[in-house]
């Protein structure tokens, strides 16, 4: 069974790529992680790209239930890995369950938020699928969220000749340093940068949330001065959305 793996961007549907479009196209069921009422504008999300370029009846949507994933912040090292191919695996027998029961020759589609190389489960979980059913994975590019942060904020992530350091916030504040150059962090659902002010207050942040959607926010500056607006931003874009995505670059 052909799975196309599909990388739809930060939020805009102008980030979709014509391959993006190209392989949509392909798709005849569309499988999408049942995570709740909070989170099901960005299932919506993703059936209004279909709607502007698929065309109507041409494909469905199938929600599978969402596992239940631990509390990984109360985790060590050891214990989230575990947790999340734990996760993964659950994840693998729910869809391979769905996929079973397609017609011969469905091609599968998942539309995965920003590009699947990075942070993003769906191209291992795919992989773990092949232990139930024997699948064909075809991965498609897309417009990454630091990419998306960068041009929200017309800059460019690096000094010249400089690096480009990309980690998460679980592992943010032990690791940080200037040497590093330009520090791109993702899933950080705590904002553990506030924890770098003593040590990096006069660094520049460049943050986002919702990139590409009608809740976009931006906020710059140095991060002793700004982070208490990012802070409160964050929080108020969650109430008001029941979810939030953010980025940021700290340089």
């Amino acid at each position: 069974m052909k799975v196309n793996i599909i990388g739809i961007g930060a939020g805009s549907p102008a980030h979709l790529t014509l391959e993006a479009i190209e392989a949509m196209r392909e798709v005849d069921v569309f499988l999408v992680a049942d995570k709740g009422e909070v989170k099901a504008d960005l299932v919506a999300s993703r059936r209004a790209l279909c709607e502007a370029h698929l065309a109507p009846g041409s494909y469905r949507f199938v929600a599978v239930d969402d596992p239940v994933r631990g509390p990984d912040a109360e985790r060590d090292r050891a214990q989230y890995e575990a947790g999340v191919a734990d996760w993964h695996a659950a994840r693998a027998r729910n869809y391979a369950e769905v996929m079973r029961g397609l017609a011969a020759g469905s091609v599968v589609g998942f539309l995965v938020w920003g590009d699947p190389a990075f942070y993003d489960s769906t191209i291992r979980i795919v992989e773990r699928i092949r232990e139930f059913i024997d699948v064909e994975p075809h991965v498609v590019p897309g417009i990454t969220a630091f990419q998306a942060l960068a041009a929200a904020h017309g800059i460019v992530l690096h000094q010249v000749g400089g690096p480009v350091h990309i980690t998460t916030g679980r592992r943010l504040v032990d690791e940080w340093s200037p040497e590093l150059g330009t520090t791109v962090v993702m899933l950080d659902g705590h904002l553990a940068v506030q924890r770098l002010v003593d040590r990096a207050g006069d660094s520049r942040i460049w943050w986002g949330a919702n990139l590409g959607l009608p809740s976009q926010q931006l906020r710059s500056g140095r991060l002793a001065e700004v982070i208490d607006e990012i802070i409160a931003t964050r929080a108020r874009v969650r109430a008001d959305h029941g979810w939030v995505m953010d980025v940021y670059a700290l340089g």
